[in-house]
């Protein structure tokens, strides 16, 4: 008993010390940013590292300027074969599936859509779900490097879509709010969902109608026309 404990130990440190000594790790600073990239996948296609890259230094400072210019300015991003998601920012740290890159490599808006989460920086319980993730996805649309590279795009209304439905179904509903009802509404909803000071009375305050009432609005004429 005792040496089968002895051998799932060294098993387990072997096991851990391969994945440590697997990572590269490189730092790059740019006009007063920061960005460090941790990759444990040697088969990563480095010409999807530097878009990668470029894509951080392109948009972050523009999202930092246009939503919160208090955001962090050095950055982590971890290339992690162990991680099963797509993607998922913590923090100021951003760790990617080299997965999802191996079959997407051209999804380079992976990254504006994470790196809108750091700006965002919202604090536990501040607000639905659906709107962090909506207007990472309205960002996403706004200052996408290459979104039809991707092959990513709002979908049209349909019917049984809610606005609750969060991330390209609620970026397109703010698409709406934006062009037909109220512009600037979603940099409003930001300012609230950070400083915690949302409620959904913040509808009817900025635009006269609750969030059903304009949702059902927009169901009836659900055009969005990219200027």
């Amino acid at each position: 008993m005792k040496r089968k404990i002895i051998l799932c130990f060294l098993l387990i440190m072997s096991s851990a010390t391969s994945y440590l000594f697997s990572q590269h790790t490189e730092t790059i600073r740019k006009r007063g940013y920061i960005l460090t990239v941790i990759n444990h996948d040697k088969t990563f296609d480095p010409k999807v590292r530097e878009r990668m890259i470029k894509t951080f230094f392109d948009v972050y400072p523009v999202l930092m300027k246009a939503y919160n210019a208090k955001a962090a300015k050095e950055i982590t991003f971890e290339i992690d074969t162990a991680y099963n998601g797509v993607a998922e920012a913590s923090g100021t740290h951003v760790r990617y599936n080299p997965k999802w890159f191996h079959t997407n490599p051209g999804d380079i808006d992976v990254v504006t859509h994470e790196i809108m989460h750091i700006v965002q920086n919202y604090p536990g319980d501040a607000g639905p779900w659906w709107i962090t993730e909506g207007v990472a996805d309205y960002v996403r649309y706004v200052y996408g490097v290459d979104n039809a590279g991707g092959g990513w795009a709002l979908p049209p209304y349909i019917n049984g879509q809610h606005y609750s439905n969060g991330y390209r179904v609620t970026a397109r509903f703010l698409v709406w709010m934006e062009k037909q009802v109220k512009p600037g509404i979603v940099k409003t909803l930001d300012r609230a969902m950070r400083t915690a000071t949302y409620t959904d009375a913040i509808w009817q305050q900025e635009t006269g109608k609750n969030i059903d009432q304009l949702w059902t609005s927009y169901t009836e004429n659900p055009i969005v026309a990219r200027n």
